[in-house]
């Protein structure tokens, strides 16, 4: 008789289960830290509203878009260890470099860390993510260096030409020791050895046009 008393039914389980779970949506509601529940795809199924006002909007925008809409990773290559997890169903935080760009324009920097998660042993794994703000760069982000200088990529197309160091001193108004030094300079750059390597890189990096003959440098934009 006591353990009929006991014993309790599957509906009481679920309406408990239930409770629990509105009960944990409201603590993370209330939570400061931006997190966020991901499936193992990377679709956000809930995101909390500190998470989502770091782009201005409702946390039920986000439903439904994929993480990495909203956040750039530093480098691709630390997702393949998060991929592989969900895979092997392994149970550890992945600390993921991140940048992103909320509604004032300017770009934010910080880090996510992703724990596979799941509600059962059998259960499918999620991904939780918890975003750590470091800062923001107030500055612009400085254009990337060109692959070359002017006098460079002057002293290239000569090359590609075939003409000979001194010709090409003459024609860009430096001493043969001013251009072996630039010449040098590029090879330790782009680590190769020799002139025609040199030639062969600058086509790679567009620092030469590739429809002009004789050959000239790429103009600019």
């Amino acid at each position: 008789m006591s353990h009929q008393h006991g014993s309790r039914s599957a509906e009481d389980w679920h309406r408990e289960a239930i409770t629990w779970r509105n009960r944990a949506i409201l603590l993370l509601d209330h939570l400061p830290l931006p997190v966020a529940l991901c499936d193992p795809d990377g679709a956000i199924l809930l995101a909390n509203p500190a998470m989502a006002a770091e782009w201005g909007m409702l946390p039920g925008q986000m439903r439904g878009r994929n993480a990495l809409d909203f956040f750039r990773p530093r480098t691709t290559a630390r997702l393949h260890p998060i991929a592989e997890a969900v895979r092997l169903r392994r149970r550890s935080r992945y600390p993921l470099e991140v940048t992103w760009t909320p509604p004032s324009g300017v770009e934010r920097y910080g880090e996510v860390d992703v724990d596979p998660v799941s509600d059962t042993p059998g259960a499918p794994t999620a991904l939780m993510l918890v975003l750590r703000v470091l800062g923001e760069h107030t500055e612009p982000v400085p254009e990337p260096a060109p692959a070359a200088s002017e006098i460079e990529a002057r002293i290239l197309a000569l090359a590609a030409s075939g003409d000979t160091t001194p010709r090409i001193a003459r024609a860009v108004g430096l001493t043969v020791d001013g251009v072996n030094y630039h010449l040098t300079q590029l090879s330790r750059r782009w680590h190769v050895r020799g002139r025609t390597a040199l030639v062969a890189r600058a086509y790679t990096l567009n620092v030469l046009d590739p429809e002009s003959w004789p050959p000239a440098p790429t103009e600019p934009g």
